[in-house]
Formats: structure tokens, C-alpha cells, sequence
């Protein structure tokens, strides 16, 4: 039998495993593919990148406009595992509702995918807020790492399943691989659903003083928000690292959601493409729990520039990849550290923030991550666009594009840099 410790450690983990389904399968797989050889089929596929890029971009505004005020508010009335049901629901809900849009409906269902995005990055909001109600500013790297590693895991067995369901879509009675592929989106959902339970019945948040209402709620939530907007520019190691993460999450978020449709862009064969995309998840579950020991010899810092300069590296790399071989070693690459940074950058900003105020500051956390979101899609997409109008050929077109989320990668890594590690006590103080 699990203690309460562990087990609301291991319910809070197995959200990660809950929703890295739709991480996986809907958003770097399945959905950059179907949407341009489906829902877009015959299209520029210059133009089906742009279009990709503003639903991701669409759904980073909903939450960087959301995410600050629902993380006070959710602070003052002890509702983080409310409000995480909330946006599970609604991504759970968007995500099967793709398995019924057939051709050639792509605006229906650019905008379901948006609304489970904004469902997938509402929803961790408030999941890296509860970390610091399981977790010791001790554990906080382990248990951080844990739930990543649990998210590739449980993503990636999800996704070899529906790989196998669309490459041999009449071993399991569908007429053809679209039909698959579209009730994939159907199997995420149930996913998503089912093993989100866990951390609704086992984690326990810290109580509130006192019984808030909802106006109540609202209003001490705008309160809390000031006073924190005030903080945090006199907490300087939190600010300079929010800067820092917005740069560097930025590259990382823009290859996790653009590199299936680049490749596809590139004529790279489907297979290929998910082949590379699983072979990411079965690299990363023990490379994330691996990371994390990493962190504990270099150093959490340094451990996260190391992989800013793997993704640079990666980067620069892609701009000249022209054979599927590049493309899987670049998929080994990034699976060794794309776990890792967002895990130990999430541990290491635990250390810089009051735990009292945690889903406050991981709404800013999550805030500027999905603002990267925002940046980082749309770069590509309009890097792109004006090389391909300036009379480049497409395919260096999109090459231009993606070659120009290295100067966020860059960028983030310097401003890391004079960040101060751990500040006394676990939280910054100006």
C-alpha cells in the first residue's frame, strides 16, 4: 500500500501520463500531419504552416490573457483542482469531437484543436502548482522529473498504438488509415479522462483560512494579483528567470509543435515522421528520470544550459537536414533533453517562489511559456511567408523559418546565465 505521501505523489505524476496523450498523439503527431495532407490536402503547404501556426498562436493568447488572474483566484479560494478539472473537461471534449470533422471542414477543426489546447495548457496551470503541495523543495527535482518521465511514457504507449492503428488501420476494422488516424483523437480523450482521476481524488491541496464565494474569489484574486505584479518586479532572480524561460521555452514549444508539419513540408515520408515522433517518447521516459541525476551533479542551471545548447545545436542542424537518417538522430537528440528542461525548469522556479502563492506564480510561469506559444509558431510561419514572397523556393522558405527559432534559444541561455541558482530558504527574496 502506497503511504498518503506517495500516493498523492504518484496521483499528481499520472496527470502528466494523463495528458501527455494529447501532447503526443494530437499535438506534435497526428494533428500537424492530418491537418495539411486531410483537412488542407492540396493546399501551400507554406500557407497550412501559417494556419497550424495561428491556432497554436490563438490558443497561447487565451491563456497568456487568462492564466495570472485564474492562478490568484485559484490561490485565494483553494480551487486549483477545480479549475484543473475545468480545462481537462474542455480539452477532453475538443479533442474527441476532431474524431467526428471530415473533409474538407479544416476551419472546424483548426478550432477544436485550439479549444483542447487551450484545455491541455489551462489544465497545467494548475497541475505545476499543485507540485509544491506533494513535493519538498527536496524532492521537488525528482517528483518534477517523475511526472515528465510518466508523461513520455504514458504518451508515447498511447502513441505506438495509434502509429500501429494508422499503418495498419485494417488489423483493427477501419477502412483506411484516415479513419484511424481520426479515431486516435477518440482514444486520447478517454485517455486524457480516465487517468486525470488520480489527482483529483489523492492530491490534497493546503485549505484556505476561511469558506470564500466566488465574487469573494474573483475579487481577492484581482487583489493578489497586483500585489504579486508588484513582487515580482522587486523579486529579480524570479523575474530575470521568467524572462529567461520565455525565450528558451519558446524554441523548445515551437519544434515540440512545428517539427511533423517542417518534415512533412520537407516531403519526408508520414511513417518517417511518426516513427521519429515515437522513438522521441521511448527515448525520453528514462532520459527525463535520468536528467533530473544530472541536475544533481552539474547542477540545475547548468544542467538546463545543456540543453539549450543540444536544442541550438538541433536547430541549426535541421536547417540543412535533407535525409529521413538526420531526422531520427535529431529526434534522439531532442529526446534526451526535451524532458529534462521542462522538468528541472520547473523544479528550479519552485525554489524561487512562496509556495503560499504557487498557482499565482505558475500562472505567470505558464503565462510567459504559453506567450512563447504565441511568438514562436507565428515566427515561423511569417519567416517563412516573406522568404517564400521574396521569391525563395518553398522549401528553403520553411527552412528560413525554422532556422530563425535559434535566436530564442540564444537569448534564453544568456539570460539564464545571471540567474542566482537557490536562493536562501527555497524563496527569492528582492
Amino acid at each position: 500500500m502506497l503511504t498518503p505521501d506517495k500516493k498523492s505523489i504518484v496521483g499528481w505524476a499520472l496527470y502528466d501520463w494523463a495528458n501527455s496523450a494529447f501532447a503526443t498523439t494530437v499535438l506534435a503527431g497526428f494533428f500537424p500531419i492530418f491537418f495539411q495532407q486531410y483537412w488542407r490536402a492540396g493546399a501551400d503547404p507554406t500557407q497550412s504552416t501559417w494556419y497550424l501556426g495561428l491556432a497554436n498562436s490563438t490558443a497561447g493568447i487565451v491563456i497568456v490573457l487568462g492564466a495570472p488572474i485564474l492562478g490568484a483566484i485559484a490561490d485565494c479560494g483553494a480551487a486549483r483542482k477545480r479549475f484543473l478539472a475545468g480545462f481537462m473537461l474542455l480539452g477532453v471534449v475538443a479533442t474527441a469531437s476532431l474524431a467526428w470533422i471530415d473533409q474538407p471542414r479544416w476551419l472546424l477543426a483548426a478550432v477544436c484543436f485550439t479549444l483542447a489546447a487551450i484545455g491541455f495548457s489551462g489544465g497545467n496551470i494548475f497541475y505545476d502548482a499543485l507540485l509544491t503541495a506533494v513535493a519538498s523543495r527536496e524532492k521537488a527535482d525528482w517528483v518534477s522529473c517523475l511526472g515528465y518521465g510518466l508523461g513520455y511514457l504514458g504518451g508515447g504507449l498511447l502513441f505506438a498504438l495509434n502509429v500501429v492503428m494508422s499503418l495498419y488501420p485494417r488489423w483493427f476494422g477501419f477502412a483506411g488509415a484516415d479513419s484511424a488516424v481520426r479515431f486516435s483523437f477518440l482514444t486520447v480523450a478517454l485517455w486524457w479522462g480516465l487517468f486525470s482521476v488520480p489527482i483529483l481524488l489523492w492530491v490534497k491541496e493546503p485549505p484556505r483560512g476561511r469558506a470564500v464565494s466566488g465574487w469573494t474569489m474573483v475579487r481577492d484574486g484581482w487583489a493578489q494579483l497586483r500585489a504579486t505584479l508588484g513582487r515580482i518586479r522587486r523579486l529579480k532572480q524570479v523575474f530575470l528567470f521568467l524572462l529567461a524561460y520565455w525565450f528558451y521555452m519558446d524554441g523548445v514549444d515551437t519544434i515540440i509543435r512545428m517539427a511533423a508539419n517542417y518534415g512533412r513540408a520537407l516531403q519526408f515520408e508520414t511513417r518517417d515522421l511518426i516513427l521519429a515522433l515515437l522513438l522521441v517518447q521511448l527515448i525520453g521516459f528514462p532520459a527525463a528520470l535520468l536528467y533530473s541525476i544530472l541536475g544533481r551533479m552539474l547542477g540545475v542551471k547548468r544542467a538546463i544550459l545543456l540543453a539549450i545548447g543540444v536544442y541550438l545545436a538541433v536547430t541549426g542542424w535541421a536547417v540543412g537536414m535533407d535525409s529521413r537518417l538526420e531526422f531520427y538522430l535529431l529526434a534522439v537528440g531532442i529526446a534526451l533533453v526535451q524532458g529534462g528542461i521542462q522538468a528541472l525548469s520547473r523544479s528550479f522556479y519552485c525554489r524561487l517562489i512562496p509556495a503560499a502563492q504557487s498557482a499565482e506564480f505558475f500562472g505567470f510561469y505558464n503565462m510567459l511559456g504559453k506567450f512563447a506559444v504565441v511568438v514562436g509558431p507565428l515566427l515561423v510561419g511569417a519567416v517563412g511567408r516573406v522568404a517564400r514572397y521574396s521569391g525563395v523556393s518553398a522549401d528553403n522558405a520553411l527552412r528560413c523559418g525554422m532556422g530563425s527559432v535559434a535566436i530564442l534559444f540564444l537569448i534564453g541561455g544568456i539570460l539564464l546565465c545571471f540567474v542566482r541558482p537557490e536562493p536562501a530558504g527555497g524563496i527569492a527574496t528582492p
